[in-house]
Formats: structure tokens, C-alpha cells, sequence
């Protein structure tokens, strides 16, 4: 049996503090601490003395408060209780961290509840072993990062899951955009997480977030991602959601024609089939949807606002969107305006006649101007037929007739 014990710890990287099981060290045992290294004598649950790198050799003399509790009946040669702590003081990076269930958070971009995990790692230092023993270990006989993850998931679930959802809503971004994110994140985190160490005598020295998920098997991520894909395609193609409801209306009408309906369906579908894909295929159905009526909304003649095709009245401004008298019809593109419109709001026809002399407003019904007395009856050159303003051609021998006056 050797007179003069060694004590000395060599351990893994991921311990970072060990107790020496022999707690009865007599006087002269030699105590070696590595350069990485700080060891710490206990006596009864209090810390009496530190120890850095270097050999120690553990006498009464060398520990004044010990020389003080323990009575040395043998001439400084007795043993004596006491217990010795390593505590590892090398930087560990690479201490893993990860959500063990996702995290509820709702989506700022789409308004939808998706579950996130998140995992990463980081790297601590041991800065106060006596607070980090005393606080921290306990009478445990070794910490290793088994435990240090263990006791500080609580605080670092609960921070990442605020600063995650803190920083989506900030940054109005999607849960599945945030990876583009993830260094501010990390810098967000590791602020907002090293007091919790401080407290311990822990230095975190970085905290790093390496990826952010979402179960790929989730209902919400999987409904969230096919619309998705569905807008990425409309904008890809060049129609809207509109647009397509009105071809799946017009593929099912096809499908089962009616009487009045076969005839154009067919014609309308084969030319659609018939186009290239693009914005002249959404043009083309969307003319064939019109002739069917089969458009959601219409165009308020008072206030122009898109409305409803099922209303009466105009929500908007009130108007009796039925009231024929009141409305008048557009000869050149048939759109139903109201009486007091001067040009029409489809096509900007002009309602009001104007002399073609003197430029001043005249009435339907003359045919002199009352200001300047010029001719405002439009004869045919070759027949003598009356014409209208716009009529372009005689519609009884068709004759072209030119942009004057032809009386």
C-alpha cells in the first residue's frame, strides 16, 4: 500500500467536473491538476481551497481553514475527510441542442398554425467552478454535457420558441422562409440564453441554430405547400384562381351540354385546347366564360365598382342596378351606362353631340346648330340617305362616306 496517494483525472472532453471517489486523502498526497484543469477541496459541503495547474501536495498547513476544523493528534502526519472536485475548464463547442416536439407557431405570412423544430449546437466554458459546483453540481459524482443539456432545455426551448416566433412576426416572414435567417437568429438566441449560464458560472461562448423544419408529413404543411405549388404554377402559366374556376365551370358544361349550351361550349373548348399556354388562353376562355355568363361579378354604371353579378342594388353606392329607364345603351359597345353620362364608361363613346363648326353642345334632335346655324344632318354623297354621326359606310347603297357634313 503506497504511503503517499496521487490524485489525478484524465478524463473524456464532455465531463466537465469529477469528483475523486477516495474521500479519505491523507496528509502529503500529491494532487495534480492538468493545465486545462482546476481543482477544488471540499470539507463538509464548503469549499475550502482551489487549486490550479500544477503538483499540490495536500497539507493541513496549505489549507488554513481545514487546519482550523480538523484536530491533528499525530504531529500533521494523520488523514483526514475531504473531497476534491475537478472541474474541466477547456472551451466545449459542440454541445448539441434540439426541440424534442415541434413547436406551435402560427404563420405571420399565411395566417396557418405550422409546427417547427429547430436543432443546432453550442460552446460553453466553465468561468466560476465554486458557482458552477456549488449551484449547479451539487453531489452529483461527475457532470458531463448529458446533464447540462438535461438541465438547461427548459431555458433554451423556451427562448428559441420566442425568438423564432418574435422574429417571423418582426420580419413578416413564412416558417419556411426562416432558414434564410438563421444567423440573426442565432445572434438573437445566444443573447437572449446567456444569462441563464451567467448565472451558473457558465460562459456560453456561441450559440448556433443549424436548421429550422417543419414535419414534412404534417396536414397544415402539406395543404400550405400544394397551394403553394398551385400559385407558383398560375404565375408560371399566367392565369389567376378566377381564371381557372371559370375553365373547370366550362370543362364540366362540356361534359353535359344542354341544348342552347353544346354548339359554343364545343367551339369554345376546342379553341381553347387549340391555344398556345399563356395569357392568350386565359383571354380566350375568359371571352367564352362572359357569352355564358358565367362571370361572379358586374360593373356598377354609377360608382364603376366590381360587384356581385346577383345584386340589385349597387352595395357600394345604393344605385337600382334594374332600373332600365334610367340607364341608356352604349351603340358601340352595348355596355349599360346611366342617362346623365356624357361618354360611355366601357369604351368612351361620346353620347353628348357636339357641332362639328363651332364646337358647342347641341341636342339630339337638331339638325342646324342653334349657335352657328350649320347643317348637322349627315347625308349620303350618292343617295341622299340621312346617316348617323359614326356611320362609316351608306347602309343603303354603301357608299363610303367621309368625316363631313354631306347635305
Amino acid at each position: 500500500m503506497a504511503i503517499v496517494k496521487v490524485v489525478k483525472y484524465d478524463g473524456p472532453p464532455n465531463v466537465f467536473a469529477w469528483k475523486h471517489p477516495d474521500t479519505q486523502l491523507g496528509t502529503w498526497t500529491q494532487l495534480i491538476v492538468n493545465e486545462s484543469q482546476e481543482a477544488i477541496l471540499f470539507k463538509g459541503g464548503q469549499a475550502l481551497d482551489w487549486f490550479g495547474p500544477g503538483t499540490h501536495t495536500l497539507e493541513t498547513k496549505n489549507i488554513p481553514l481545514l487546519n482550523k476544523i480538523i484536530n491533528i493528534p499525530f504531529g500533521g502526519q494523520s488523514p483526514f475527510s475531504a473531497e476534491v472536485w475537478y472541474v474541466n475548464k477547456v472551451t466545449t463547442l459542440d454541445v448539441k441542442w434540439g426541440t424534442p416536439t415541434p413547436i406551435q407557431i402560427q404563420d405571420p405570412k399565411y395566417n396557418v398554425f405550422l409546427p417547427v423544430r429547430a436543432h443546432g449546437q453550442f460552446g460553453i466554458r466553465i468561468k466560476d467552478a465554486r458557482k458552477f459546483l456549488t449551484s449547479l453540481v451539487g453531489t452529483l459524482p461527475a457532470f458531463t454535457s448529458n446533464e447540462l443539456i438535461k438541465y438547461f432545455r427548459g431555458a433554451y426551448l423556451t427562448k428559441a420558441k420566442d425568438s423564432i416566433s418574435e422574429y417571423l412576426v418582426k420580419e413578416k416572414i413564412s416558417a419556411l422562409e426562416i432558414n434564410a435567417y438563421i444567423s440573426e437568429i442565432s445572434d438573437t438566441l445566444k443573447e437572449n440564453i446567456l444569462p441563464e449560464f451567467d448565472n451558473y458560472g457558465i460562459e456560453l461562448i456561441n450559440f448556433y441554430v443549424n436548421d429550422i423544419s417543419v414535419p414534412e408529413d404534417d396536414s397544415a404543411v402539406i395543404k400550405l405547400k400544394d397551394a403553394l405549388a398551385k400559385k407558383a404554377e398560375m404565375d408560371i402559366i399566367g392565369y389567376s384562381y378566377q381564371q381557372e374556376r371559370s375553365f373547370d365551370t366550362l370543362e364540366s358544361a362540356a361534359k353535359n351540354p344542354g341544348p342552347a349550351q353544346s354548339s359554343l361550349l364545343g367551339a369554345g373548348l376546342g379553341l381553347g385546347m387549340g391555344l398556345g399556354v399563356g395569357r392568350n388562353f386565359g383571354r380566350a376562355f375568359g371571352d367564352i366564360s362572359k357569352n355564358l355568363n358565367v362571370n361572379e361579378t358586374q360593373k356598377c354604371p354609377y360608382c364603376n365598382g366590381e360587384i356581385g353579378a346577383e345584386y340589385k342594388f349597387c352595395p357600394l353606392c345604393g344605385k337600382n342596378l334594374k332600373a332600365d329607364e334610367d340607364f341608356i345603351i352604349c351603340p358601340s359597345c352595348n355596355t349599360k351606362n346611366i342617362k346623365k353620362a356624357k361618354f360611355c364608361s366601357n369604351c368612351g363613346y361620346g353620347f353628348v353631340k357636339f357641332c362639328p363648326k363651332c364646337k358647342k353642345q347641341i341636342s339630339d334632335n337638331q339638325k342646324f346648330c342653334i349657335h352657328c346655324g350649320a347643317a348637322l344632318i349627315k347625308k349620303c354623297q350618292q343617295c341622299g340617305h340621312e346617316l348617323d354621326e359614326n356611320t362609316k359606310f351608306c347602309p343603303q347603297c354603301g357608299n363610303k362616306v367621309d368625316g363631313g357634313n354631306n347635305d
